[in-house]
């Protein structure tokens, strides 16, 4: 006894349309996304490209070096320097690590660092490029002995 098989199609042929790829993203265009808490004025938690790469940074210099569990060489010395005398030797390891925090980020280059004391703590300026933009900007980043990071 021989059973003979029908196919059936079961489904007529399905053809999803939606945009064009080009019409939603540019190659050529380089697009960052995320969230952040942080800041109540902030009309929304999303942020884009440069304030994404800016807030990254001071995420990372919120952290003192030591407190992050996996990677104790993760975060910032000034926290434990703060009350320390701005001597040439403090001032080359401010560099050193604010150059070292800098250069985790692959979006973002140093141009120049330069650290000042003034009243009540620690300015650091930094002439920064976002690499994917090619844009230069100058920062500064606040330690104050009060109220810690401030930018």
């Amino acid at each position: 006894m021989s059973r003979e098989f029908r196919t059936k199609k079961l489904y007529k042929e399905i053809v999803v349309t939606g945009p064009k790829y080009s019409d939603v993203f540019d190659p050529g265009t380089i697009v960052y996304k995320g969230t952040s808490t942080v800041n109540p004025d902030n009309k929304s938690p999303i942020l884009y490209d440069i304030s994404l790469i800016k807030q990254d940074l001071l995420n990372h210099f919120h952290i003192r070096q030591g407190e992050k569990l996996s990677d104790p060489t993760f975060g910032c010395i000034l926290w434990d320097l703060l009350f320390e005398p701005l001597t040439e030797r403090v001032r080359s390891l401010i560099i050193d690590n604010v150059n070292d925090i800098i250069n985790s980020e692959p979006r973002v280059y140093a141009n120049s660092i330069t650290v000042e004391e003034y009243e009540h703590g620690i300015a650091i300026y930094c002439e920064l490029t976002y690499l994917p933009y090619n844009i230069s900007e100058k920062m500064r980043f606040n330690f104050d002995k009060n109220s810690g990071l401030a930018q």
